[in-house]
């Protein structure tokens, strides 16, 4: 029987973690055996300690030594059934990562998935990205929340999360390796692909799904449920097709408050959701690699520095929120009439600004004159917000922005510093934007945040305003042990959307939970199993 590789944890100079020879010595001589008997080595983790002065790699290397047999085990490769039109159909809602995933897991499990995208494939998203960059022009179907892969497929691709579930998050990370990612995503401690690498995989998750009989249906907008009684049987696409099916996992993100007030209307129980809410905050790269990194220049060895950041300000959390290295802010609207900023990196991260959403916590403290609005308040704060930032920026896809020193000592900014955002920024004082519960604490973070990284108030940090869908300000309940709506049987909210995840990884799993949540039901129907 081959035997299985042996593991070690090694701390090594960044220039030998980079050089096939140098790791190769280090190993032997941690080993104290001879450079021949070491037959073979992977590295299986990575991460970067930037702590002291002397950076190091720290890795977790597998290796085979003389005498043994070299027999590295291959990825595990995801085995679907193939579907047809006899099979169980589920209909997915959204094909962000939740939908995908969910999607990919039905398969497994024989079941046949009805995926509907209000937006356009992937690469056709392209060109109404290029229109709201040079156009200012915002396509309400198409843009950077929605379509083919959701909003994370040109939003950074960052695979972080903060979940335990590492052998589920293993699952998640191998299939996007299965279709086309870089085995890296494995080994590195803060897994990142990037926009510019995401289309081919998640083009090709698109293939899987139809290759095993699953459907994807484009520019096909849900508009309404089909209810029977206490059950949802069905949903209707463009106010004209009904699609019929056992169950629907609703997995449409965060920003398609046309669906959040569609549950509100048809009396189908939503929540509100505490969220966060602040500006978008950019550095020149080369300053916050200085700071991270303790010396001049990053050098070839290191790749551009990232930072978290979270403080405590008048017993509300203020912090950094998808820090994006070497990355570009992008105008993320979904609507004509209003501004939002996220960020992304390409995968080399090689762009000359960094940037990070530094956001306040939002509660009922901020929305006492949104009451009215019930579960909808934080949603309605935010269109307000939004709309008023398009409004002082001049009414096109321009968005506010100051100088970070400005802001901090309360003064209009003359001129605004390059910066990444395409569309154009307007010199708008941050204070005439927020509530003061968010510019008070907003302020007291920066300062507090330059005490930890000094350099941080740098006079050409630029802050541009808003940096508003952290996350979604509303939750749709469902039953923990089933993950169904508790009033209306054969509905399964997921994803960020719902409130249940945040970020790429987290959603994919959230997507898998409801799928096999699903396929229990199903598997238990004699009704459906035949």
């Amino acid at each position: 029987m081959p035997s299985l590789p042996h593991h070690i944890d090694i701390r090594v100079n960044p220039e030998v973690a980079h050089d096939t020879e140098g790791l190769k010595k280090a190993i032997t001589q941690y080993l104290d055996i001879p450079s021949s008997d070491l037959l073979d080595f992977k590295i299986l983790k990575r991460s970067i300690d930037a702590r002291a002065r002397q950076i190091k790699f720290q890795l977790r290397i597998a290796y085979y030594s003389k005498g043994e047999e070299v027999n590295w085990p291959s990825l595990p490769v995801k085995k679907y059934q193939h579907t047809n039109e006899q099979s169980p159909k589920v209909i997915v809602v959204g094909s962000g990562p939740a939908g995908l995933y969910a999607a990919l897991k039905l398969l497994e499990k024989g079941l046949k998935p009805v995926v509907i995208e209000r937006g356009k494939e992937v690469r056709a998203r392209r060109r109404d990205l290029a229109k709201i960059n040079k156009e200012h022009l915002v396509n309400p179907e198409s843009n950077y929340c929605f379509g083919e892969g959701g909003a994370g497929t040109y939003s950074d691709g960052k695979l972080y999360t903060r979940s335990g579930h590492k052998k589920a998050i293993k699952e998640v990370l191998e299939i996007f390796v299965e279709h086309g990612a870089s085995e890296d995503i494995l080994v590195d401690a803060h897994p990142h692909i990037g926009t510019n690498k995401l289309p081919n995989i998640i083009t090709k998750m698109r293939e899987t799904i139809l290759e095993f009989g699953g459907e994807i249906h484009f520019n096909s907008k849900l508009t309404d449920f089909i209810i029977d009684k206490d059950r949802l049987t069905g949903v209707e696409i463009n106010q004209n097709l009904t699609i019929y099916a056992e169950a629907c996992i609703l997995a449409t993100g965060h920003s398609a408050r046309d669906i959040f007030y569609l549950l509100h209307d048809r009396n189908i129980k939503i929540e509100f959701k505490t969220f966060a809410m602040g500006v978008r905050v950019e550095h020149p790269q080369s300053l916050i690699d200085q700071i991270q990194y303790k010396k001049p220049e990053r050098g070839e060895y290191l790749p551009p520095s990232a930072y978290s950041l979270v403080e405590q300000v008048d017993d509300k959390g203020v912090y950094s929120f998808c820090m994006c290295p070497g990355g570009i802010i992008a105008p993320c609207a979904t609507s004509p009439g209003e501004v939002v900023t996220n960020g992304w990196s390409p995968s080399k991260r090689n762009n000359p600004y960094g940037n990070s959403g530094i956001v306040v916590t939002v509660d009922d403290e901020q929305l006492e004159d949104y009451k009215k609005y019930g579960p909808l308040k934080g949603l309605k704060f935010q269109e307000y917000i939004e709309k008023k930032c398009w409004a002082l920026a001049g009414e096109s896809q321009n968005v506010p922005a100051q100088r970070l020193q400005d802001f901090i000592k309360k003064r209009k900014s003359d001129s605004i510093p390059k910066n990444s955002y395409q569309p154009g920024t307007t010199s708008v004082e941050m204070d005439t934007i927020f509530p003061e519960t968010i510019t008070k604490r907003l302020r007291q973070g920066f300062i507090n945040f330059t005490q930890k990284m000094k350099g941080f108030d740098h006079p050409d940090a630029v802050i541009l305003a808003p940096e508003s869908r952290t996350s979604s300000p509303v939750r749709i309940p469902r039953d923990k042990d089933t993950l169904e709506h508790p009033d209306l049987k054969g509905l399964y909210p997921c994803g960020e959307g719902a409130g249940y995840a945040g970020g790429i990884v987290s959603a994919a799993l959230d997507g898998e939970r409801c799928a096999n949540a699903i396929a229990k039901v199903m598997m238990d129907s004699p009704q459906i199993s035949k």
